[in-house]
């Protein structure tokens, strides 16, 4: 048995303004899962047929899947709602996709193809095996190519990146064909709704007691199209107009340094000689 899968849900190449940005952005994803510091992991990555994804590393492979194009997946083709709706059977499907192929594992960790995650989950995942999972609460946001991290504590609400949850309590089919839609929307799709349904069934998720998770923000492949860092918290008028708050966030920002990049950005730490 496993004990992590980390599943990389990627859309359908159709859905990409800039596939070769895409696989940028997935290889840097992929390096950052590889650094962790206990072995106990596998990643998949969930892609179209045909579609051409990067070399992946040692314990990656690729699941292949058929799915069309997400005919809603440009806000432009519909209301918020129901584009989000599309989003979520799109992401869940291949989700679930994923899954079937790593029923052995004993947690799941779903991984948007642009973000970052620390190299210290998959050990703390191995000290702790009996819970039901976590919520990663407290995470960062980056603009991409910036030099600053933004300590975000409302992590969990905000990117899909922040949910290390026992395989069990998905309650996987035995057949793809057997998931309702609804259930792979919900379960699967969205990253804000299982938490409150584990809860209800009386296996709530931990909070992750450490910054654990990069959303990477400011580029064009976002699907949530969230804007740069600094012009979301700190350059609108909004913003200034709460000086406290401002001085608050402000103090949140942090200068990448190697550490950083050894624990998020896959850099490899020094052998000695």
């Amino acid at each position: 048995m496993t004990l992590v899968t980390f599943i990389i849900p990627v859309r359908h190449q159709d859905n990409a303004s800039d596939w070769n940005k895409l696989k940028e952005h997935l290889t840097q994803t992929v390096a950052s899962i590889s650094n962790q510091t206990n072995g106990d992991w596998q990643g998949i990555v969930v892609a179209n047929e045909g579609a051409d994804l990067p070399d992946l590393p040692e314990k990656f492979d690729a699941v292949r899947v058929t799915f069309p194009p997400n005919d809603m997946h440009e806000f432009e083709t519909g209301s918020r709602e129901a584009v989000l709706d599309a989003f979520r059977a799109d992401k869940g499907r291949r989700v679930l996709s994923g899954m079937m192929n790593a029923k052995d594992s004993r947690f799941f960790m779903i991984v948007d193809d642009d973000d970052f995650v620390s190299s210290r989950i998959v050990q703390y995942v191995s000290e702790h095996q009996d819970a039901n999972g976590w919520t990663i609460d407290h995470g960062y946001i980056w603009d991409d190519g910036g030099q600053l991290l933004f300590g975000y504590d409302d992590f969990s609400h905000l990117c899909g990146t922040s949910l290390i949850i026992r395989a069990d309590l998905y309650k996987l089919p035995q057949e793809f064909e057997d998931a309702s839609l609804e259930w792979i929307k919900s379960m699967l799709g969205s990253h804000v709704r299982i938490a409150n349904i584990l809860a209800r069934r009386g296996t709530p998720l931990e909070e992750l007691p450490f910054r654990a998770a990069i959303y990477r923000v400011g580029h064009g492949e976002s699907h949530s199209r969230a804007p740069s860092l600094l012009r979301q918290y700190f350059l609108n008028r909004t913003a200034l107009a709460k000086p406290r708050r401002w001085l608050r966030d402000f103090r949140k920002l942090r200068v990448i340094g190697k550490n950083h990049k050894r624990e998020f950005f896959g850099e490899k730490r020094s052998k000695p000689m």
